[in-house]
């Protein structure tokens, strides 16, 4: 009996992740959701959908609940397997921007989501900020960026990866805002900026 019950959880847990990720590229695509196709996109019935996410508020705030996590998420990994600069230039370019362009699908229906006291967006933010500090800190360690650089301020810097357009050339313009960036950051521009 343990074993059917265990393969149930592990078959909910892969529908609710299909569900999450059609419904999070229906997003970033269309800035829309519609149960019908999410459950198309991911092999399931409609019914599924709605078993895992009784409205779309729910959906909406559960795929940017993921997307944020994801985001964190990775941040280790990545110092683990790559040198510092080539960890945030990974970080940026192939998860935030991924995120910050499905963010901006997400906006509306975020909005409508969320309510005040939950500020959802601000503890996005927050962990953001965190993130851009861990990869500060291990550049800063390695000597690749100057000291005493404000996380919040690169992660503000970072925000016009907000606009990217996902049909467009967004990893070019994400690879220009990162040099743009990095130049700023980089160890020696202490003399550059006093």
């Amino acid at each position: 009996m343990t074993g059917s019950v265990s393969l149930r959880r592990a078959d909910t847990r892969r529908n609710n992740d299909r569900i999450l990720a059609a419904a999070a590229a229906s997003l970033a695509d269309a800035g829309e959701l519609s149960f019908n196709a999410i459950a198309k996109a991911a092999g399931v019935g409609v019914g599924t959908v709605y078993r895992h996410f009784p409205t779309q508020d729910a959906l909406v705030l559960a795929v940017y609940r993921r997307e944020v996590q994801q985001l964190l998420d990775v941040v280790p990994a990545l110092l683990r397997e790559q040198a510092p600069p080539e960890a945030f230039r990974t970080w940026v370019t192939d998860h935030l921007a991924r995120y910050m362009m499905t963010k901006r699908g997400l906006a509306d229906a975020l909005r409508a989501a969320s309510c005040p006291e939950e500020d959802v967006t601000g503890k996005a933010y927050a962990g953001i900020v965190e993130a851009v500090a861990t990869l500060l800190a291990a550049n800063v360690e390695a000597g690749t960026v100057r000291p005493g650089l404000d996380p919040g301020t690169v992660a503000r810097g970072l925000g016009g990866l907000f606009y990217l357009d996902p049909r467009g050339d967004w990893r070019g313009e994400t690879e220009a805002l990162l040099d743009l960036l990095w130049r700023g950051m980089r160890r020696g521009q202490e003399d550059a900026a006093g």
